[in-house]
């Protein structure tokens, strides 16, 4: 059986594609392959997104924001972008999810909360179907 791969993207792959892969990992626990990138990368990830997964028992503090690549998505299954735009390269054959979710950018943990809560129950979702 192989196993399902699975690429998150959003613009700095600081916020919310970090929280998704980290999610994701967290509780496929090896059943899935994650990965997530930027179109156009951060230099770090969000310190309150660091701050509000650490809150879960989830460590992100030593990720780092990767660079979106054609190689990335064509291995992926499943790719899963959240306000990447046009800049997210299509490929056939691939499925596509666009999540709508508020960017954390700029935002205090109080309000980074319900966003990580929303992509979490987004995650948990998607992984019941993929392991279904």
């Amino acid at each position: 059986m192989n196993t399902p791969e699975v690429l998150f993207v959003c613009v700095h792959n600081a916020g919310r594609s970090q929280m998704a892969a980290a999610l994701l990992h967290h509780h496929a626990a090896g059943r899935v392959a994650v990965r997530s990138a930027g179109s156009a990368p951060a230099n770090e990830v969000n310190p309150a997104v660091v701050a509000v997964m650490s809150e879960l028992g989830i460590d992100v503090s030593r990720e780092f924001p990767k660079s979106l690549t054609t190689d990335a998505v064509e291995a992926a299954d499943v790719v899963i972008t959240m306000g990447c735009g046009d800049a997210c390269p299509i490929f056939p054959g691939k499925r596509y999810l666009d999540w709508k979710v508020d960017d954390p950018a700029g935002r205090p943990a109080e309000q980074i909360r319900p966003i990580r809560d929303e992509i979490d129950r987004r995650v948990r979702a998607l992984l019941a179907e993929l392991i279904a």
